[in-house]
């Protein structure tokens, strides 16, 4: 089954969680479901629930922002849309260090991109100007509100708040 988009009580997206977890949170009182998926499942007393979609916290979450994106081969991936930098494919991706390790590169957002596994292996340990392979844009490291945009329309929050009337 799916997970439940979670709102925060001023409707800005937070996360999504299991929908074992948002049926707690909805018990619990701290959650009110804003839609239900088609699916239910049947308790132990032969009760039926219906699977929340998306929740929104009854009270603001106070989200602590961190000076900036913390370096994770996901957040690199989410920042690059999951297409490779080099040929624009979506298949079998990987981390590419622009400037390799070998050659006095780091591992952090301004040296990384994704690549496909191929354009990877054509790359190796060279510089893109040894392997005549350049990536489409330079990277960068993202912003805290750069990477909330990303994934909240990665996750379809606007267009689901639109569905909704809130937005």
């Amino acid at each position: 089954m799916q997970g439940c988009l979670i709102l925060n009580g001023d409707y800005t997206y937070l996360t999504i969680i299991s929908w074992k977890k948002a049926i707690k949170l909805v018990y619990k009182g701290k959650a009110t479901v804003l839609k239900y998926s088609e699916h239910v499942v049947k308790t132990a007393e032969n009760v039926i629930m219906k699977i929340p979609a998306v929740a929104k916290l009854v009270h603001i979450i106070r989200t602590i922002y961190r000076t900036k994106v913390p370096f994770s081969k996901k957040n690199v991936m989410t920042r690059d849309n999951f297409i490779c930098q080099y040929c624009g494919s979506a298949v079998e991706l990987t981390v590419d260090h622009v400037v390799p390790l070998a050659k006095g590169g780091k591992t952090e957002f301004e040296n990384c991109v994704t690549a496909c596994k191929i354009c990877n292996s054509k790359k190796g340990h060279k510089l893109p100007s040894e392997a005549g392979v350049y990536p489409k844009r330079r990277p960068t490291a993202p912003t805290i509100s750069e990477f909330v945009r990303i994934r909240a329309q990665k996750a379809g929050v606007l267009d689901l708040l639109r569905e909704l009337g809130v937005y």
